[in-house]
């Protein structure tokens, strides 16, 4: 899928590719369209060597309101394969992001709600501007939580907080989601999108062998006992070390100047 209704698709020169989701009118609520959209453009960013860091973000004043309402609500089908079909749209969301070896950016830009919320927790990284929030929200319209909410919320911020911000359904403003552990970094709204920019810049400039294995072991070790991830942890070090990048590095580190990364 290359013709995108609700996504804006653009990639700089150092490889980083933004993902917009673009429904502002409905603050880029989700639709039937736009749901099976974005994980197919995920997974094309995850198998593009051009690419190396993805950020997902939202047009207009909001980052994803979660499930559009406006239209017929409920999980209803009509079809036995969507009948039986474990995950719909909003659990494909959470494993594509979840199993994309390239660093994946959440720039919430505006209000995070529903599986938008979800969205921006499965992602690696949340960099927030200093007006927008974040709200689990479901239970403000008599629902429990999807998305993938209930199992990254209290790995990031604990079960107590998890708890309230689920039960309660109220907002999260930025301040708050920095304080808790929810937002990795909060950039004033006036230079939000320079801030992600240069961000994602950085770690685009990365190995990417590296960043991969890296994230491989930070997502095994939420289940992974310690020796299994010491094990895990050398034999992806080894693997690191064979790469043209470790020697780029060693040689960059000697020669006092930025090495040049290739994903060798």
């Amino acid at each position: 899928m290359t013709d995108y209704e609700h996504l804006r698709i653009e990639t700089t020169p150092s490889g980083v590719r933004t993902i917009t989701l673009h429904r502002p009118e409905r603050l880029n609520a989700v639709n039937p369209r736009l749901g099976d959209e974005l994980p197919h453009a995920i997974s094309a960013a995850a198998h593009d060597d051009a690419v190396r860091v993805i950020v997902i973000t939202g047009a207009g004043r909001g980052f994803c309101a979660g499930l559009d309402l406006s239209g017929p609500i409920g999980l209803d089908a009509t079809d036995r394969h969507t009948r039986l079909d474990p995950y719909r749209w909003v659990g494909r969301w959470v494993q594509t992001v979840t199993s994309c070896e390239k660093p994946v950016i959440a720039a919430v830009n505006g209000v995070a709600a529903g599986a938008g919320f979800g969205l921006a927790l499965c992602c690696d990284l949340r960099l927030v501007s200093a007006g927008a929030t974040c709200t689990a929200g479901y239970v403000r319209r008599g629902l429990s939580p999807d998305a993938g909410v209930t199992w990254w919320l209290p790995r990031l911020v604990g079960h107590a907080r998890a708890t309230d911000i689920v039960l309660t359904g109220r907002d999260i403003h930025a301040d708050e989601a920095e304080r808790i552990g929810l937002a990795t970094m909060v950039f004033p709204a006036d230079r939000f999108a320079d801030e992600v920019a240069a961000y994602a810049a950085q770690l685009a400039a990365g190995p990417p062998v590296a960043l991969a294995l890296s994230k491989r072991l930070l997502l095994a070790s939420a289940t992974a006992t310690l020796d299994a991830q010491l094990r895990e942890e050398l034999t992806h070090i080894k693997t690191c070390f064979a790469t043209a990048d470790v020697r780029e590095a060693m040689q960059a580190f000697a020669e006092k100047r930025a090495p040049t990364f290739t994903g060798r």
